[in-house]
């Protein structure tokens, strides 16, 4: 109350003067106002007659410039009001006199102004900020904002309501961010924006330039909260310069005159608000349509965003900076036509023109041959375009120069041939390079390769042509010779139908597509164009592909989608698009004319096969390993064809033999590796790469249940074949009963899944393998395989044996094996020469020809046994091996020769000696260290944990229960740690590296069963979380440990585990990885960390929960190890840690899934057999002694025969 009291209330009504503030109050009668001179009106002279009201900014009412009232359908009235009418508004400072205002409400702004006549308010209040609108007292309401209150009254209560009423909906109702919204926020980017003086006031306004209008504020806090005063239109203004620093705004309502505190400024807010103006009278509809084509969003010359020239004749779009450069170059170069203002120049085929051609292809030929130093950037300064723009225009310095440049004659030929099609492109590179485009088309009628144009209906021929018809064009001298060439017309591709199409996706296609997710669509392929449209009656399509954005074209399987018949399109842009069919002929005539229209004519022959994947790639082999280059790949089968540049003829690469096929993830390069070459294919684009390198990994793998479609080697033999018989040459030529022995049936089936899912990758060794499990592998593959190996002919191989003359007989199955297919003679061949080599063994190996004519007859034949010509034919074909198979005995002697040298080899590594001279023996303890706990136990090669654990527990007879989880115990007494070995690690390695403080140790595992409940509760095994960490480290060489335990983050993951230092406070965040700083501070491979219960006492852990981890790996022929400890605070925590790590390191099998079946398993089977061929190491005296020999041994296995 004490408030309105101090305001100066009028005694008597004074005249109203227009005030372009919100606060309404009135002058005083004193004459302080004068007339407008003839030059320019004035505002108030003499500021000290003003009231003294801080929020109060007169305009006198001679102001005003005489003009009709604005048009409703103004650009000033643009939004729709929603309503208007007079209303009574209280001022700010709360008096109780009432100001007469009309008031405007539209669905971004209310604003109110002194009469229904003002074009500019006294206030505008954005509707996104009004928060409230509330009734209060007799025939009022308040508008309430983030800032402040506006008090209005109604002249009755039904105006009242219906503006409140009106006023919620609007405030209430969802609406657009528009230009205006953006305006009053202070984050968006304006022209200019800053402090203007506007004449007759003694306070600044803070004024913004933004787009199309420039808006007044009070202050800079008012432009913030987003309460402005004006807005004014500059379609209706103009920008003129007085003085110094003073420059006038008219428009047709009113002149601003603002004065600017620098000479500078003032230019620049001169500048900024023409531009205004510009963008005002601005037309975006040719602009919009323009940039349509992605390559038009930028300046063809410096990159610039958004460009708003260009050149109709050039067919390239620039920016304003480089606008003044194509002026200076004049009209018979360069046409310099906006794309806003400019309207009339922009007819429908010359906007059509420019997004055909677009920047991107007409700067394929002018700046072709543009170096990285000269290009021209956003930042180039004006001399920088100038000389760029010259060079590249005037003089053609960059452009790509035609085949038939310099020949004249063909040039114009061309010239009349293409323009008949609608390849603008072509059109413009001979245009520019000389052709004449007035020039003789030899046809009376059609005179001119414009009046060609027109005759066949290519528009945009036609509309490029007329605008070069005066072009001077660049310099057309050439210093190199060129040969003469003859011009042939591209193929023109075209084709359409009915396709049924999924939307695009920018992920591979792992799931089955049904009818249901695919849509019908009419399809044209045209001139390197393809569009879908919704029906055939459409004339606008729905979407579209340019042929050169396409890099690979596959073809599904039949039967892979709901539609039988499908294809995938990949593009340069990271998407794939699916159609479908259920006509395999209209499937497979799509697929040859959209691989013709983007396959280069060097590569045409890939066309002619019948590809499963075709498109290019990027390529490096090992003659050239520098760079990468580019070839076309056609995948057909498993063979690979590639089309390189340097190459008229295509390379072909047989997928199924391969030595080696390999991804390394990293850099996404897929790695084939054949005899005597390695290629490596590079992933330019990560979704077409996956697809080629799964496309390429299902070929190399078997593609087949039959002999060929195995993976091959490079004789052609199947890769499983070749192995184990390597493999049976060279470990078990000597072993009694080979091939008649049975093996491990589950290792044999393992072992046989291996080599289906990818031979390569199986390399059998002596110690892991068992020559029993690997002989009746390679049986019961050739008893599985389809056809088996004597093919559909397999019963003239049997009737043969009927024939009673030896010579005749013989003469008859070599007649039938050069009947084999390729594969099946190669592998026979392999085969018979294996089985003559170990019958010739039979003394050491007790299998003689009739023993393995009894084994193998059936296998090979695939029978049941009872038909004996079946073993017939297998002791004709080894007894007469020589004869059959063609072969040189020189060379079957100098195999025998090296086998019977290996032999022996082997006998004077692993002698025959008694029992006790081949055992490795070893000191194991049960559940405690103690003389009477102790057992001896030999210790094989192949011993696994799991076995030694059975080893003592039947020894002592000990019975184990279902949830018994016993297992054997690595315990290190120095530094007071233990390590549960797993039960399928080998023991012998671990007894290698045991100091002396170290023993075995088999005991009860009782944390096994909670560490298997927490691991199968994890989703995905993984983990991270604060430990306390100290780092193992060295002082002055004493063996001394320092350091103290510190907070660390860690994350544990299934390759690595990180150490963050610093940890993000963002509790919500669900991936562990952003909750760290961005790089850890150490990182170790798991692989290489052995992780031990226990921590030193010494040490003073921090709590009794700790970890103890090793870490070991060789670097640069070096040895590094570092040892490192960690505390945890539960012992369910460090339990969950030790879990973790245990089911990484060994692929998630942390206990095995039958404990006690594994066991039985283990007892059935004797030492002998479970142990192989491979002799034990005789060791003798103590047992520190005979790890030191064992050492040795493992450091240089051929001392214990130099003199062999």
């Amino acid at each position: 109350m004490a408030n309105k009291m101090s305001l100066m209330v009028p005694k008597e009504t004074k005249p109203r003067y227009n005030s372009l503030c919100s606060d309404d109050e009135l002058l005083d009668d004193d004459g302080c106002c004068e007339s407008i001179s003839d030059e320019r009106g004035s505002w108030i002279e003499d500021f000290s007659l003003i009231p003294s009201c801080q929020n109060s900014i007169y305009l006198p009412n001679t102001g005003h410039v005489n003009a009709p009232p604005p048009r409703e359908d103004s650009a000033s009235t643009l939004t729709p009001v929603i309503k208007m009418g007079w209303l009574y508004k209280n001022p700010p400072q709360g008096s109780l006199i009432y100001q007469h205002r009309w008031v405007k409400l539209d669905a971004e702004y209310l604003r109110y102004f002194d009469s229904e006549k003002d074009v500019y308010s006294k206030r505008i209040i954005p509707t996104a900020s009004i928060t409230g609108v509330v009734n209060v007292g007799d025939l009022k309401f308040e508008v309430v904002t983030h800032n402040r209150t506006f008090l209005f009254r109604a002249e009755s209560d039904l105006e009242r309501n219906e503006w409140v009423m009106v006023l919620k909906d609007c405030v209430g109702a969802p609406r657009p961010q528009t230009s205006l919204d953006l305006t009053f926020n202070s984050c968006v980017a304006s022209e200019m924006k800053g402090y203007l003086e506007l004449r007759g006031l003694r306070s600044k306004l803070y004024t913004v330039v933004c787009l199309d209008k420039v808006f007044l504020y009070k202050n800079t806090e008012d432009y913030r909260l987003g309460i402005g005063i004006t807005s004014i239109d500059m379609n209706v203004g103009n920008v003129k310069e007085v003085d110094r620093r003073a420059f006038d705004l008219t428009t047709p309502y009113r002149i601003f005159s603002f004065i600017a505190d620098t000479d500078q400024l003032k230019d620049q807010w001169v500048e900024a608000m023409r531009n205004s103006i510009a963008e005002a009278l601005s037309n975006y509809d040719v602009a919009e349509r323009i940039w349509s084509e992605p390559s038009n969003q930028m300046c063809a010359d410096c990159g610039a965003a958004k460009p708003e020239w260009a050149a109709i004749n050039l067919a390239v779009v620039f920016c304003k900076r480089c606008a003044g450069e194509h002026r200076g170059l004049g009209p018979s170069i360069s046409k310099v036509r906006s794309l806003k203002m400019d309207k009339k120049v922009w007819t429908e085929d010359l906007i059509q023109l420019f997004v055909t051609l677009g920047n991107e292809r007409a700067n394929q030929f002018w700046a072709a041959n543009v170096p990285p130093s000269e290009a021209l950037k956003v930042i180039s300064s004006s001399e920088e375009r100038r000389s760029f723009i010259t060079a590249k225009y005037r003089e053609g310095k960059y452009r790509r120069y035609h085949p038939l440049f310099g020949n004249q004659r063909e040039l114009n030929n061309a010239l009349c041939i293409n323009v008949q099609s609608s390849d603008v492109c072509e059109t413009l590179a001979l245009v520019f390079c000389g052709a004449d485009l007035n020039c003789d088309t030899g046809d009376p009628n059609l005179p001119s390769p414009i009046a060609l144009a027109q005759h066949h209906g290519q528009k945009l021929q036609v509309e490029f042509l007329t605008q070069n018809r005066n072009t001077e064009l660049p310099n057309s001298e050439l210093k190199v010779a060129i040969d003469t060439m003859h011009y042939m017309a591209p193929p023109s591709i075209t084709h359409n139908g009915f396709l049924f199409k999924t939307a695009s996706m920018a992920r591979p296609i792992t799931e089955k597509k049904g009818k249901e997710e695919f849509s019908r669509r009419w399809c044209v392929l045209n001139d390197g164009h393809f569009s879908y449209y919704e029906s055939d009656k459409n004339a606008t399509p729905n979407g579209g592909l340019k042929m050169k954005e396409i890099v690979c074209l596959a073809v599904n399987p039949a039967e892979t989608h709901g539609y039988d018949h499908t294809f995938v399109l990949y593009t340069d842009t990271e998407r794939l698009y699916l159609f479908g069919t259920d006509n395999p002929e209209t499937t497979r005539e799509w697929v040859k004319s959209i691989a013709k229209s983007f396959i280069p004519v060097g590569a045409e022959d890939l066309l002619l096969k019948d590809f499963e994947r075709i498109g290019r790639l990027r390529y490096k082999d090992g003659l050239n390993l520098e760079t990468s280059r580019l070839a076309w790949f056609c995948l057909v089968g498993s063979n690979l064809h590639i089309r390189l540049n340097e190459h008229p003829r295509d390379e072909t690469v047989d997928l199924q033999k391969l030595l080696e096929l390999s991804i390394q993830p990293e850099n996404e390069v897929l790695v084939l590796v054949e005899r005597g070459r390695t290629l490596y294919i590079e992933g330019e684009r990560k979704l077409d790469f996956q697809g080629w390198a799964t496309a390429i990994q299902r070929a190399a793998g078997s593609s087949g249940d039959t002999l060929s479609q195995q993976q091959l080697t490079e004789a052609n033999i199947p890769v499983i074949v070749e192995r184990c018989i390597h493999f049976t040459t060279q470990y078990g030529l000597t072993s009694e009963g080979i091939y008649r022995k049975s093996g491990v049936n589950s290792k044999i089936a393992a072992l046989l899944q291996e080599f289906r899912r990818d031979a390569r990758c199986v390399w059998l060794k002596e110690g892991e393998h068992q020559v029993d499990d690997v002989s009746n592998v390679l049986k019961r593959f050739f008893r599985d395989i389809q056809e088996g190996l004597f093919g559909q002919q397999a019963h003239n191989w049997l009737s043969t044996t009927a024939v009673s003359d030896e010579s005749s007989r013989v003469c008859q199955y070599h007649l039938l094996f050069s009947n084999l297919p390729r594969v099946n003679q190669a592998t026979l061949r392999a085969l018979v020469n294996h089985l003559y080599c170990v019958q010739r063994f039979a003394d050491l190996n007790q299998m003689n020809l009739h023993n393995l004519a009894i084994v193998f007859g059936p296998t090979l034949f695939q029978t049941d046994g009872k038909d004996y010509n079946a073993g017939r034919v297998i002791e004709d074909l080894i007894q007469h091996y020589v004869t059959i198979f063609d072969v040189n005995e020189q060379q079957l002697k100098r195999q025998l020769d090296e086998i019977t040298y290996i032999i022996k080899l082997r006998d004077n590594l692993n002698p025959k000696a008694g029992l006790a001279s081949g055992d490795f023996i070893c000191t194991v303890y049960l559940e405690e260290k103690k003389e009477m706990a102790e057992q001896h136990v030999k210790i094989p090669a192949t011993m696994t944990a799991a076995e030694l654990t059975f080893e003592i527990l039947d020894r002592r007879k000990i019975s184990v229960r279902e949830k018994d989880y016993w297992c054997c115990f690595e315990i290190n007494e120095k530094e007071e740690t233990e390590r549960p070995l797993h039960f399928q690690e080998r023991v012998l390695p671990i007894l290698h590296s045991l100091g002396t403080d170290s023993y075995l140790l088999v005991k009860k595992h009782f944390s096994m069963e909670a560490m298997l409940v927490y691991l199968a509760s994890k989703v995905e095994v993984s983990k991270h979380g604060m430990m306390k960490f100290r780092e193992e480290r060295s002082l002055l060489g004493l063996g001394l440990s320092s350091g103290s335990f510190n907070d660390r983050y860690f994350i544990l993951t299934n390759t690595s585990l990180r150490l963050y230092k610093e940890v993000r406070n963002l509790q919500k965040l669900q991936i562990p990885e952003l909750q760290c700083s961005n790089r850890p501070e150490r990182e170790w491979p798991v692989k290489c960390l052995k992780v031990y219960h226990g921590i030193k006492k010494k040490l003073r852990p921090p709590t009794c929960w700790g970890l103890t981890v090793i870490y070991e790996s060789e670097k640069h022929d070096k040895q590094e190890r570092q040892q490192w400890y960690l505390c945890c605070d539960t012992q369910n925590e460090m339990r969950e840690w030790f879990a973790t790590f245990l089911s990484i390191q060994n692929g998630g099998h942390v206990w095995p899934a039958e404990w006690l079946k594994s066991r039985a398993a283990s007892r059935s089977a004797p030492l002998e057999a479970r142990f192989g061929n491979v002799s034990l190491i005789p060791l003798r005296g103590s047992e520190n002694e005979m790890r030191n020999s064992v050492a040795a041994f493992t450091a240089d296995p051929l001392a214990l025969f130099r003199n062999v």
